[in-house]
C-alpha cells in the first residue's frame, strides 16, 4: 500500500505566482504526511476562466511550474503531476498533465480536446497518456477526458494508477431557476461521479485533484457575465472505484490522503458504445459546439505565435 495525496486548489485567476506558492505549500502539506504520490490539478498555474490574462500565462516546458513539480518530487521523494498551460516551442500551447519523480522527469500527456472556452486557450494532443515511473505505469488523464470513451480505449487494462485533475465549473443560476437548478444537480453529481467510474472502466486506482471556489468571468461571445463555482471533489478512489478519501467543493482548499494498493486489475466495467461515457445536458453539449467555434478563432488571433 502506497499513500497517495489529491490536491484541491483555491485559484487566483491567472496569477502564476500565486497559485504556485498555494500549490507549494499544499503539495508539502501532503509530502509532511509522508504521501509519496501527489496530485495537483488541471490549470494548477494559472486556474480556468475565460479572462484575457490566460492568453499570456503559458509557461513552457521547462519554466516555473517544472521546476515547481521537480523540487516537491525531490523533496518529499514522491511522484508528483500536475497540468498547466504550456507554450511549446512551436509557438502552440498545450494543457500539458506533466509528472516527476523523486529521480527527474516522469512524462507528459496533453489533454486531446479542449473543453468549451478553453478552446481560447490551447490547442489539443495526440499522445496515448501513459509513462513509466518507479516501476509501474502511469496513465494521466484531464477533466473532460474522463468523459469519453476514447480515453478509456487508451488507457483500459494498461495502467497501474491514474493521475488526474480537472477544473469543472457549475451551470449558471440563470432564468428559469428551476431548470437550470436542475441541470446544476445533474452537473454536480457527474462532476464527483466521473473520476471513480472511470477507475471502473480502465482497472486502476485513481487520483482526482480540483478546483474549489467561485469564478466570474465574459461569457464568450455572448453579452453576459458566467457566475457560478467548481465543482471540486477532489478525491482517491481504488481500481474497484470504491473511494479512499474526499474533499468537497464546500470543504475549500486542502489535501485529501488515501491509501491505495498500485496496481491494474481487471476492468469491472465496460465503456458504452457511444462517443462519451457520461450525459452532457442541453446546455453544456450547445456550449461545446459553440465555445469550440468561437475559441479555435480567439486562439488563433490572440495565443498562438509563429
Amino acid at each position: 500500500m502506497v499513500l497517495a495525496a489529491a490536491v484541491q486548489l483555491e485559484a487566483v485567476l491567472g496569477d502564476v505566482s500565486a497559485n504556485l506558492a498555494a500549490c507549494e505549500s499544499l503539495a508539502d502539506e501532503a509530502g509532511r504526511a509522508g504521501a509519496r504520490i501527489i496530485a495537483l490539478p488541471e490549470f494548477f498555474s494559472t486556474g480556468i476562466g475565460f479572462v484575457d490574462s490566460l492568453k499570456d500565462a503559458a509557461l513552457p516546458p521547462d519554466g516555473e511550474a517544472t521546476a515547481l513539480l521537480t523540487a516537491l518530487a525531490r523533496r518529499h521523494q514522491a511522484l508528483v503531476g500536475g497540468s498547466f498551460l504550456c507554450r511549446d516551442a512551436d509557438g502552440h500551447v498545450r494543457n500539458a498533465y506533466v509528472a516527476v519523480g523523486p529521480n527527474g522527469a516522469v512524462g507528459r500527456h496533453d489533454k486531446d480536446l479542449p473543453t468549451m472556452w478553453e478552446n481560447a486557450f490551447y490547442a489539443g494532443g495526440h499522445d496515448d497518456g501513459v509513462f513509466a515511473a518507479e516501476g509501474f505505469a502511469v496513465g494521466a488523464a484531464v477533466c473532460w477526458e474522463l468523459m469519453r470513451t476514447r480515453t478509456v480505449a487508451r488507457l483500459r487494462s494498461r495502467v497501474d494508477l491514474l493521475m488526474t485533475g480537472s477544473g469543472w465549473w457549475s451551470i449558471p443560476r440563470w432564468q428559469p431557476h428551476p431548470l437550470f437548478d436542475r441541470w446544476e444537480r445533474r452537473n454536480a453529481m457527474t462532476a464527483r461521479a466521473v473520476a471513480p467510474m472511470f477507475a471502473q472502466y480502465v482497472g486502476a486506482p485513481i487520483l482526482h485533484a480540483a478546483h474549489s471556489g467561485s469564478l466570474e468571468c465574459p461569457m464568450p461571445g455572448l453579452p453576459i457575465r458566467y457566475r457560478g463555482h467548481f465543482e471540486g471533489s477532489a478525491l482517491i478512489a481504488d481500481a474497484r472505484g470504491k473511494i479512499v478519501a474526499e474533499r468537497h467543493a464546500d470543504e475549500g482548499p486542502g489535501v485529501v490522503l488515501g491509501e491505495i494498493k498500485i496496481g491494474r486489475q481487471a476492468p469491472i466495467l465496460d465503456p458504452p458504445q457511444r462517443y462519451w461515457l457520461h450525459r452532457r445536458g442541453p446546455l453544456p453539449a450547445a456550449a461545446w459546439h459553440y465555445q469550440r467555434w468561437h475559441g479555435r478563432r480567439w486562439y488563433r488571433r490572440h495565443v498562438v505565435r509563429g
